[in-house]
């Protein structure tokens, strides 16, 4: 099996060395477990597999790694384009690609803008839009911001590359936005409409 191996920093092919299957329809789908072990230079990986077999998605049946601890899913409540622009940023960071993976963050702020109808002309003024609308906090516009000029030195020939720091730093600002916007506040306003129904 082909999988990530975070230890040589590559997709590696791994040996199973054990699996099990698990199902309980409470729980959700028939998930298949394999302890593997990396060809390489051995390191130990868990992966699980969901609706995995005939009839999947490649999606599904693609081995989710469990361990070591593999980056953390994106929230369905996000659009699927959203999700898209961000895992092509987490697939440029998997490949060192840095300063790829900036400009896909940036991508994605300005998707995370035009989802929720702010298209001004510039990012920056979209930001502040957002802001001023209470689509995101003072905090959020600043981190964005200075995301904003680290992307645009990513997306212009400046003689310099974005290090491994930066662009992790704006791909946990990429779904920290994409939490605030389309998972916590959902969660809070619902969260607000049902202390209010209560006696």
């Amino acid at each position: 099996m082909s999988v990530s191996c975070p230890d040589c920093e590559e997709a590696v092919l791994a040996s199973v060395v054990g699996e099990m299957g698990y199902y309980d329809p409470e729980e959700g789908p028939p998930a298949r477990y394999r302890l593997l072990q990396c060809t390489r230079k051995g390191h130990p990986i868990l992966v699980v597999q969901e609706e995995y077999g005939p009839g999947a998605s490649f999606d599904e049946d693609r081995p989710y790694r469990l361990y070591p601890p593999q980056r953390r899913i994106i929230s369905p409540a996000v659009p699927s384009a959203l999700r898209d622009e961000h895992d092509q940023a987490l697939r440029c960071f998997e490949a060192k690609a840095y300063t790829a993976a900036v400009v896909m963050v940036g991508r994605t702020l300005e998707g995370v803008c035009a989802e929720r109808g702010v298209r001004e002309r510039t990012l920056q003024r979209s930001l502040e839009v957002m802001n001023q609308r209470d689509l995101i906090d003072a905090r959020l516009l600043e981190w964005a911001q200075a995301l904003r000029v680290l992307r645009n030195e990513g997306a212009h020939y400046t003689g310099t590359q974005v290090n491994r720091a930066d662009a992790e730093d704006a791909l946990a600002f990429a779904q920290a936005m994409l939490d605030y916007v389309y998972v916590l506040t959902a969660r809070f306003e619902d969260f607000k409409a049902r202390r209010q129904q209560q006696p």
